[in-house]
């Protein structure tokens, strides 16, 4: 049940998580966390939609 915009929105966090660790493991502490704090918020982004688009086609 992925569509294509589900996939997106995994990829975003998997270069997210990726990029806070690679920042955060060269000495930039800061920047790692806050690009960390991207993860749950594109994961809520993805989620809200997700139920909007079942919430829309069930009323159908």
């Amino acid at each position: 049940m992925f569509r294509l915009s589900d996939l997106f929105i995994l990829l975003a966090v998997a270069v997210s998580f990726v990029l806070s660790g690679y920042l955060w493991f060269n000495g930039y502490k800061d920047q790692g966390v806050f690009t960390a704090l991207w993860v749950p918020t594109i994961l809520a982004f993805g989620i809200y939609f997700k139920v909007s688009a079942l919430l829309a086609r069930s009323r159908r």
